[in-house]
C-alpha cells in the first residue's frame, strides 16, 4: 500500500499557539499514527501542523466528519480561526516518515504546480534528489490528493537558520539543486518555517 499522510493545518488567533500546544500536547497523547506537531516560526504565522500516517482511509475521513461537527476540534475549537485537513502522498522514492530528532528548524515548501506537472515534478527530482542529498536531505515530498490540487509539499531539516541558508547556497553552487526544469513547472510558491512542539514525534 503506498503511504499516505493526513496533513492538518490548525491556524489560532495571534500569539496563542502556547496555550493551543499545550491542550494538543494532552488530546494527542497516546495518538500512535501522530508523526509531527510543529507550529510555524516564519511565513504564515499562528499555524500548527499536524501530520499523521494514515492506516486507514475510512477511519481517517469519519476524523474529519467528527472534527467537522466537533464545537471544540482537538480540544482547541476556541482559539483556532481556520483549518484545513488534507491527504498527502509522497513520491515513490521516497523513505517513509518516521519519529525522530532532524531539524529543530524545519522548512515546509508549499508549491502549486502547473496542470499535468505532478509527473514531470517527480521525475525531475527522482533524478536530482541523490545529488542534493549530498549537501542536506529532504525529509518528504508529497503531493496532495484533496484540497486545492496540485499542491507539491516538501520539507527540509536544518539545525538553524544560518545552516539553512549556508546549505541551500551549497546547493546551487554546487549545481545539484534546483531540478533542472523545475521552477518552469511550478504556478505559486511558499515557503514556511516550523519548529517542534515539546511532544512532537519528529524534532
Amino acid at each position: 500500500m503506498t503511504e499516505q499522510y493526513d496533513v492538518t493545518i490548525a491556524t489560532v488567533r495571534p500569539n496563542a499557539h502556547p496555550q493551543a500546544l499545550a491542550v494538543l500536547g494532552q488530546t494527542l497523547a497516546g495518538d500512535k499514527e501522530l508523526l509531527a506537531c510543529w507550529y510555524s516560526d516564519l511565513g504564515a504565522l499562528n499555524q500548527i501542523m499536524l501530520i499523521r500516517k494514515v492506516t486507514d482511509a475510512a477511519a481517517t475521513i469519519a476524523a474529519r466528519r467528527g472534527a467537522l461537527s466537533d464545537p471544540n476540534p482537538l480540544g482547541i475549537g476556541e482559539l483556532i480561526t481556520s483549518l484545513a485537513m488534507d491527504t498527502y502522498v509522497p513520491f515513490d522514492f521516497m523513505p517513509p516518515l518516521r519519529p525522530g530528532s532532524f531539524g529543530p528548524c524545519y522548512e515546509v515548501r508549499t508549491y502549486v504546480l502547473k496542470p499535468g506537472a505532478v509527473t514531470p515534478t517527480a521525475e525531475l527530482w527522482r533524478n536530482a534528489v541523490p545529488g542534493r542529498s549530498t549537501v542536506s536531505p529532504v525529509l518528504a515530498a508529497m503531493t496532495s490528493v484533496t484540497g486545492t490540487v496540485a499542491r507539491f509539499l516538501h520539507i527540509w531539516p536544518y539545525p538553524n537558520l544560518n545552516e539553512r541558508a549556508r546549505l541551500r547556497e551549497k546547493a546551487v553552487a554546487d549545481g545539484v539543486w534546483p531540478p533542472p526544469g523545475g521552477p518552469s513547472l511550478l504556478a505559486a510558491q511558499q515557503a514556511d518555517i516550523y519548529l517542534p512542539a515539546a511532544f512532537s514525534p519528529m524534532k
